[in-house]
């Protein structure tokens, strides 16, 4: 079970991207990927993020490892007695925190380098920690290679003689190598076929158990979300609009959008079935977001509200805050949740 103990702190991070625009390429406008998100992460959990394609979560997980730079707000990183905040550091102070924490990308192709076997992939970041011969990196990859349900031997091989599901395996052996604390896991089962999928996640939660690890789970898959998640935040528009214990938010969603997502899951006990909620219209552009509670123009909520209240949707952003008042709190970005 997850602790109490706070191993990351987000608070207010922002991640723009600008809008370039005429000859000159001057910046118009920027794109708010990521826009004022507050989230704490405990030792030994695994927090799902989830949302609609485009919604800024991939953007978040990179964020926190500065794959991509945030304009604003604070990373904080716990480590015993020490915190680092880690917008601020010197790239050599940044070089323990990229030991403690790792991302297992989307893509298992694209994210080996086909000119380099497995162990040529994997020796480069034990070598800029601190393993120095050769025979000691072949021990750990291999050791690693077994880890993840694969045989010693194939460390030798080449990504384009491999499986997409072993591909992934091998993603998973690289974020471990340098025994980091957090694996950021971005899409991580999205490429692989449901019975290959079924086997990497087996596989996460067993190395998450044997080596103590907190896991941040990307994607937009809610069914993988509710078996592999201790808490889950749902992310809209670049903002956190839902943030509660995984059971808690799937038996009873308080947002309009989770409503929504949660209603196009697929469920075969039609004891279980519910209506599906059809949003209309598209993703706002993230440029020109609209104004108050951006998910006011698809809300299937809006209509049935009086005009105050639709004024109050329309000029005041809600702010993310605790909608039960019980033990376990379930914060909700909506001015009426249900």
């Amino acid at each position: 079970m997850p602790s109490q103990e706070k191993i990351l702190h987000i608070n207010g991070l922002k991640t723009y991207f600008p809008v370039r625009k005429g000859l000159l390429r001057t910046v118009a406008a920027h794109v708010k990927a990521v826009d004022g998100v507050d989230l704490e992460i405990y030792r030994g959990e695994t927090l799902g993020l989830v949302g609609e394609s485009g919604c800024g979560k991939t953007t978040l997980g990179k964020s926190i490892i500065q794959l991509v730079g945030a304009v604003g707000g604070q990373i904080l990183y716990h480590e015993g007695e020490q915190t680092f905040d880690l917008l601020n550091l010197s790239p050599e102070e940044f070089k323990h925190i990229r030991q403690k924490i790792q991302i297992v990308f989307q893509d298992p192709h694209s994210s080996l380098n086909p000119a380099f076997t497995v162990f040529g992939s994997l020796q480069d970041p034990l070598k800029l920690y601190g393993v120095k011969t050769k025979a000691e990196r072949r021990k750990i990859i291999g050791d690693l290679l077994e880890a993840v349900n694969m045989r010693r031997e194939q460390m030798d091989n080449y990504p384009h003689e491999f499986s997409g599901g072993q591909r992934q395996r091998i993603g998973i052996a690289r974020a471990l190598c340098v025994n980091p604390e957090i694996v950021i896991c971005d899409e991580a089962v999205s490429a692989l076929d449901v019975s290959i999928q079924a086997q990497v996640l087996q596989l996460l939660q067993e190395i998450k158990e044997a080596r103590g690890l907190t896991y941040i789970f990307i994607t937009h898959d809610l069914s993988v979300v509710e078996y592999i998640s201790d808490r889950v935040a749902v992310m809209y528009l670049g903002k956190i609009v839902e943030l509660a214990e995984s059971e808690a938010l799937y038996r009873t969603p308080r947002h309009p959008y989770t409503q929504a997502l949660l209603s196009a899951i697929p469920i075969a006990d039609l004891d279980r079935k519910s209506d599906r909620i059809v949003l209309e219209g598209d993703v706002p552009n993230p440029v020109s977001p609209p104004s108050g509670c951006a998910f006011h123009p698809r809300c299937p909520k809006f209509k049935s509200l009086s005009e105050p209240e639709k004024q109050r949707c329309m000029g005041e952003s809600p702010q993310l805050s605790d909608a039960t008042q019980l033990t376990q709190p379930h914060l909700v970005s909506c001015h009426y949740p249900n």
